[in-house]
């Protein structure tokens, strides 16, 4: 990892939170080395203006993002297309990103690897100019993420406060969409309570779900759900924890790189990793190829390397320009 290294941390509103982060990065940052620069925020929604502060000063080689998926994703948007590395610290509830690069769970024995790590250039999704690097959907997950906060600030933080959202949306879900989807100039009509987009194959591989080949060629993974009842729905939901999930019986899966949603409605909520946006449609994916550089633990050749990159980024990663920060 290359310096001078900003480290941008969400530490959520209250100084407790704050003393909580402190607590978490202190001991870490003395592994670094070279006295990097921390910067704690309060508010999730600064996030972004935090990072392209941080990337217009022209002063860090790597800018280091600690916190859930929502926080990468705020520090990747504002990364893209620039010789800043990215690196990750992975302090939320799921993690998926820092994951699919091969990292640890915890984010002791992540700095470790990001110490070690080196640069890879990745693809990554985009829907009506703003990036997503796991998932974009509209409709029902949507709505799961409203009501997982209002759970999340109930009864704190947690993997079973995140299914239980799931259960308690579907209970009260009304009733699907009409929808037109073109996936690469094919059309159809549909209706239909969720359409969700996938570009990261680790997330698939934790749920028993299709999609890497789609994946593997460059084109998102389309989960479209079926138009059913919500008892229906909580089926699914829970094949889908046990990852008995299945093509056909509960899903339609498609591959595609060019992606056009319209609805009735002018304006819906795009749920962006875990994060929610109000967009005017249409809602049009794409990708960015090779578009951010992140730091990855390195995989080594051959295919050891190959295996990891399938449940990896938005496709298969490529070695970084030198400029970018190697170790």
């Amino acid at each position: 990892m290359q310096g001078p290294v900003c480290i941008i941390a969400n530490a959520g509103s209250g100084k407790k939170k704050a003393a909580r982060m402190h607590a978490l990065l202190d001991p870490l940052i003395e592994r670094i080395g070279g006295t990097p620069e921390v910067r704690l925020v309060h508010e999730g929604h600064r996030i972004a203006a935090e990072a392209r502060a941080a990337r217009d000063e022209g002063r860090f080689a790597t800018i280091i993002a600690a916190g859930g998926d929502g926080t990468v994703c705020a520090v990747a948007a504002e990364l893209l297309d620039s010789d800043i590395a990215m690196g990750v610290l992975p302090m939320g509830t799921f993690n998926y990103f820092s994951r699919s690069l091969g990292f640890p769970q915890t984010p002791e024995d992540s700095l470790v690897a990001l110490t070690e790590a080196v640069p890879r250039r990745i693809s990554v999704g985009e829907v009506n100019g703003r990036l997503f690097l796991n998932n974009a959907s509209l409709g029902l997950y949507a709505e799961i993420l409203q009501n997982r906060e209002s759970v999340y600030g109930r009864f704190g933080r947690s993997r079973m406060a995140a299914y239980w959202s799931v259960l308690t949306t579907i209970a009260s879900f009304r009733r699907p969409s009409s929808m037109r989807v073109t996936i690469d100039g094919q059309a159809r009509r549909l209706r239909t309570p969720m359409v969700f987009v996938a570009a990261n194959g680790y997330q698939l591989d934790q749920f028993g779900l299709p999609g890497a080949d789609c994946l593997e060629q460059g084109d998102f993974a389309v989960f479209l759900a079926p138009d059913c009842s919500r008892w229906q729905l909580i089926r699914f939901a829970i094949r889908l924890a046990m990852r008995a999930a299945r093509p056909e019986r509960d899903f339609e899966l498609l591959c595609g790189r060019d992606i056009v949603i319209e609805t009735r409605r002018p304006r819906r909520t795009i749920a962006r990793d875990g994060e929610r946006d109000r967009m005017a449609q249409p809602f049009r994916f794409r990708m960015r190829e090779q578009a951010l550089t992140v730091l990855a633990p390195d995989q080594g050749a051959g295919e050891s390397a190959s295996a990891a990159n399938r449940v990896g980024g938005a496709v298969p990663a490529e070695p970084a320009v030198p400029s970018a920060g190697a170790a």
